[in-house]
């Protein structure tokens, strides 16, 4: 007879209505600590305070971590109700805590699966949302908030941490992460939005050789992961495909043949 006292005594139990150790998790990779330095000085001053903790990756001497790796490892270490993704250059010089926290609850009220938003992404071909000041442009507004989006500028991005939601451990560089981070919460079953907070950014982007590498990737990756195919359970057969033809098809009784004859192969 098993003493079950003694053998579940160093289990330890999970309650998932224990309170979060910090409100706010603020992650950033670093390569300019100047930088850095007045970026965590921003957020504290917009309000993110004691309560909040501040996680980085010093990649100032050299590279240890890139985007998708690194944002991977703040996605599993961070603690707080809320993980903010941002870049090292951008400032909190017009909202500050209060109205973030605004925003995520009407986020909440609207649409309980929501799992990330962000102040800029793409809502369809040729058309996105923006809330932000740049080396474009002072005050930019455009889009109606909130936006549902299916990817998020990574200059600053909001997860909520109960969703679980990463990024893709086959990519790696420091650009389309952001997509990628959208298409996962998207297959999780979670959804994007741009949101009306509105902060500095002290870059504008850069499109490079590494950026065409990164979205080739990217492109490739997904062409991959979303192909048409049979999936075999230890009870049934079932075909994955996202494309109604295809679908058709298997359901037919042409499609019906093909499957007898992979069984049979």
């Amino acid at each position: 007879m098993v003493d079950y006292k003694h053998a579940i005594d160093k289990v330890k139990f999970l309650n998932p209505k224990e309170p979060v150790k910090f409100s706010f998790s603020i992650c950033t990779l670093m390569t300019k600590p100047d930088q850095y330095a007045n970026m965590v000085e921003s957020y504290r001053n917009a309000g993110f305070g004691d309560d909040c903790e501040y996680l980085c990756i010093d990649n100032s001497a050299e590279n240890i971590y890139d985007a998708y790796a690194g944002y991977n490892l703040f996605l599993v270490e961070a603690q707080g109700e809320y993980i903010i993704l941002t870049h090292q250059d951008v400032l909190l010089s017009y909202d500050g805590r209060p109205t973030l926290e605004r925003k995520l609850r009407e986020l909440e009220e609207i649409d309980k699966k929501w799992g990330l938003c962000g102040n800029s992404g793409g809502i369809s071909l040729g058309e996105s949302a923006t809330r932000i000041s740049d080396p474009h442009g002072e005050d930019i507004s455009v889009g109606k908030f909130p936006q549902q989006v299916y990817s998020l500028d990574e200059n600053f991005i909001v997860a909520k941490r109960s969703a679980n939601i990463c990024v893709s451990s086959d990519l790696t560089g420091y650009h389309m992460y952001g997509p990628d981070i959208c298409t996962m919460a998207d297959i999780k079953g979670h959804n994007s939005y741009v949101i009306d907070f509105h902060v500095r950014h002290l870059s504008g982007g850069t499109l490079d050789d590494s950026f065409v590498k990164c979205a080739s990737a990217f492109s490739e990756k997904y062409r991959r992961a979303f192909r048409s195919r049979w999936v075999q359970t230890s009870a049934t057969t079932v075909f994955l495909s996202g494309q109604a033809l295809w679908r058709q098809i298997v359901t037919s009784r042409v499609g019906l043949k093909m499957k007898l004859g992979t069984k049979a192969r």
